[in-house]
């Protein structure tokens, strides 16, 4: 089974697929975290932005894998806090927009959701990863409550980043991923369109186990 949720940027989607994995018995893969790990990897590579082919090479060799607490693992190592520093958010947008990179990581979550029961969050998962996903969902928010949400997600982890700071980057981050030439951020007829900005986590969750059950 695959339980595919588009959205964007502090929507949710991390939380809401976290909860569905543990209530329903699914694999939870975070395919933003699959990027992350190719910009942590880059930055550890002394690589730019602007080295688009080194950062092609690099995301053609990479081991990434998640485990059921929702670690992610880079080449055997546990970065599941390292992929969320200031430095990788701040380039992770326009090293997934690498037409090459974003195909390599696309056949690599393909492999990793043909091979379990799991829910997939990402931008593309309901429309080029897996477009043919059992259930498919787009989880939504209004800027200012995603905004509201990462500063204090950010404040929990004792990551260094101010309000001002994550709403340029996710108001940036919300261009980029709907201006993608390939995998953009899209609304669909097909996927069941949820607003979680005035609702609690239990009655987002509960919306998709209504429509799952």
């Amino acid at each position: 089974m695959i339980v595919a949720i588009d959205g964007p940027a502090g929507s949710g989607k991390g939380t809401i697929a976290s909860i569905l994995s543990k209530k329903l018995n699914l694999v939870n893969i975070d395919t933003g975290a699959t990027y992350r790990c190719v910009a942590l990897k880059a930055l550890r590579n002394n690589l730019k932005v602007e080295d688009k082919d080194e950062i092609i090479k690099l995301s053609n060799n990479i081991d990434i894998k998640f485990d059921l607490n929702n670690n992610v693992y880079l080449d055997g190592e546990n970065v599941t806090k390292e992929i969320r520093s200031k430095e990788v958010t701040s380039i992770v947008s326009p090293i997934s927009s690498i037409i090459e990179v974003r195909k390599n990581m696309v056949d690599l979550q393909r492999r990793l959701g043909n091979s379990n029961n799991v829910v997939m969050e990402g931008r593309d998962i309901t429309t080029v990863v897996f477009p043919n996903a059992d259930y498919k969902f787009y989880l939504d928010a209004t800027l200012e409550e995603r905004v509201n949400r990462r500063y204090k997600e950010y404040q929990e982890k004792n990551i260094d980043m101010s309000y001002d700071e994550i709403y340029e980057n996710i108001k940036a981050r919300d261009y980029n991923d709907s201006h993608k030439e390939v995998g953009s951020l899209t609304r669909t007829d097909d996927q069941v369109y949820i607003d979680s900005t005035n609702l609690t986590i239990d009655e987002v969750v509960e919306k998709f186990i209504e429509v799952i059950k």
